[in-house]
């Protein structure tokens, strides 16, 4: 059975950091590309973040690049999102995300629909 598992969620304040982890079980997970995503209230979801499966490309969406890392340990089959300079936009519940790589060499993350199992989100909370 595949989990994904979020942690590290929080209420934090504006200018604050948190640290997400995600650990995952139930599959190879050096043959997933990993994203996160957020959903606000009210919201779609959105992405954030992705890692291909060695930790050698990162994507970030614009809003967050600059303030949010990616990072993966693959012996401990975690990703993490470490967030800083977090503003009350980025209040959220957050998301990760296994996408299955046919070629590692051609990798790239795509939308939502394309990632094969999902995490139950944790919450975030920015204050002002």
């Amino acid at each position: 059975q595949v989990q994904l598992v979020e942690s590290g969620g929080g209420l934090v304040q504006a200018g604050g950091s948190l640290r997400l982890a995600c650990t995952v079980s139930g599959l190879t997970f050096s043959d997933y590309g990993m994203g996160w995503f957020r959903q606000a209230p009210g919201k779609e979801r959105e992405f954030v973040s992705a890692i291909n499966w060695s930790g050698s490309s990162t994507y970030y969406a614009d809003s967050v690049k600059g303030r949010f890392t990616i990072s993966r340990d693959n012996p401990m089959n975690t990703v993490y999102l470490e967030m800083n300079s977090l503003k009350p936009v980025d209040t959220a519940v957050y998301y990760c995300a296994a996408d299955f790589i046919l070629d590692a060499t051609r990798w790239k993350p795509g939308g939502e629909y394309e990632y094969d199992y999902w995490g139950q989100g944790t919450q975030v909370t920015v204050s002002s």
